[in-house]
């Protein structure tokens, strides 16, 4: 990997890593439906202003596979993560998000996408052991709602890691632009209906509206983009690696805008965490800095 591809997947990590705290922000007033309908539009004007304006085509004869990365890594996630968010904290759900890489690694190595190593499951162990230390679980109750709200994220998480693959064989044959937007549509369709529905009771205020603005315009429409654009370039587990750093954003924006204290486990934990994303990704910056190779795998 590249040194300028690992900066940009550390930068959505940072975009990503700020998307719990909007969600845990806007759905207990405007409802995981509405929501998810609200980011998923946004993105999708966004992109669909893209495409005219660089007059890319939309690839809609490819429509089939655009409706499976759509449902897999949109419609799906998107939804879950909302309806969890009504009950789970955000370290809850940006922790359990981790979990995509594991199920990124297995699809991967099904679809002949990538080759499933020791070194990649040493990184995969390793950046669930920093991201336990990094989130402080709390005393949630454990209850029937809790432990079904944290199967809506492994869910979600798991629509990711199997969609990676299929995004990647994607771009071989698509623009990622046109990719981003294609299953954004897609994914409007499918969240629409629940929308409709739900739209009686979803309340609006200043603060919420530019938490969904936030989400739809960044860190769906233009993140998913630039997602895209690096999916081409390396192997889907690698493009994967943001979930693993997600949480130390996480931590450091409730920080810095929530005032929420620091513990030590963020420091030993983000350590970890950027361990595991070098293994994950073969990112080695001592083979530019001192001209050291790695290892075989």
């Amino acid at each position: 990997m590249r040194t300028r591809h690992f900066a940009q997947l550390v930068a959505l990590s940072a975009l990503w890593g700020a998307s719990f705290m909007f969600i845990r922000m806007a759905v207990p007033v405007m409802g995981p439906w509405v929501l998810a309908a609200g980011r998923v539009g946004l993105a999708a004007l966004t992109l669909a202003l893209l495409m005219s304006v660089l007059r890319h085509a939309w690839p809609w004869k490819e429509w089939r596979m655009l409706a499976v990365m759509g449902l897999l890594s949109v419609a799906a996630p998107f939804m879950l993560y909302a309806w969890a968010g009504l009950y789970l904290p955000a370290g809850y759900s940006a922790l359990l998000n981790t979990t995509a890489v594991l199920f990124g690694t297995l699809s991967s190595a099904w679809f002949k996408e990538d080759t499933l190593t020791a070194r990649k499951l040493l990184g995969c162990l390793i950046g669930f052991i920093g991201v336990g230390l990094i989130v402080r679980l709390g005393p949630v109750p454990l209850d029937g709602t809790t432990l079904v709200a944290a199967l809506a994220c492994v869910c979600a998480a798991a629509c990711y890691g199997m969609a990676t693959p299929v995004m990647k064989r994607a771009t071989a044959r698509m623009q990622p632009l046109s990719i981003a937007a294609g299953i954004h549509v897609m994914a409007l369709v499918l969240v629409l209906p629940g929308a409709a529905w739900q739209w009686p009771e979803a309340r609006f205020t200043p603060g919420t509206l530019a938490a969904m603005a936030v989400l739809g315009i960044v860190t769906s429409g233009l993140a998913y983009w630039a997602h895209l654009r690096i999916i081409r370039n390396v192997t889907p587990v690698a493009a994967m690696s943001p979930v693993f750093m997600i949480p130390v954003f996480g931590v450091a924006w409730g920080h810095l805008f929530l005032g929420e204290a620091l513990s030590p486990g963020i420091f030993v934990g983000g350590a970890l965490v950027l361990v595991a994303s070098a293994l994950v990704t073969g990112f080695n910056p001592l083979r530019r800095i001192f001209g050291v190779t790695d290892p075989a795998p």
